[in-house]
């Protein structure tokens, strides 16, 4: 099993380093998470969560084809493509798809301790978020106060 582990942990750097071009200053981690907020009656879209934020589903655009009838892509959808057909060769070795790899691959970066918490926060959110389908009434702000204290140490994690 030890050796298992090594490998998914040597494929995912791997995989980290390939997804990350060389920049002259860190900057803080993509994130793709999108929420939907109505704050003082206004409806505003951003990657903080806000108390019954409604999280968005956001695929960024992979290259302008049809207008043109070439492919017209840049540098960063080249290296997600690559990064794509890793994980795609990878699959059967690690079980899982691009998406969940370099999820795997960010986290990498960060304390055992923090790796941790960002799995239970991964099953926790996705638990909240189901009561929260489920309920109305009153019992639906606690379950709002719950679901906005867990994304918010999700984001303060770097998960």
């Amino acid at each position: 099993m030890h050796i298992a582990h090594a490998f998914l942990v040597t494929v995912a750097g791997a995989f980290a380093v390939v997804s990350v071009p060389a920049r002259s200053q860190p900057l803080p981690p993509v994130s793709r998470d999108v929420f939907k907020c109505v704050v003082a009656g206004k409806t505003v879209y951003t990657d903080s969560p806000c108390l019954g934020a409604q999280k968005i589903d956001v695929e960024p655009t992979k290259g302008l084809n049809k207008s043109s009838g070439r492919e017209l892509i840049g540098n960063d959808v080249r290296r997600e493509h690559t990064r794509e057909a890793i994980a795609g060769a990878l699959r059967p070795l690690t079980g899982m798809d691009a998406k969940q790899l370099d999820v795997q691959g960010r986290r990498m970066k960060l304390s055992a301790d923090s790796q941790r918490e960002c799995s239970l926060l991964d099953v926790d959110i996705q638990s909240i978020e189901k009561e929260e389908r489920n309920v109305k009434g009153a019992a639906l702000a606690d379950i709002q106060t719950r679901l906005l204290r867990a994304r918010q140490r999700f984001k303060e994690q770097g998960c």
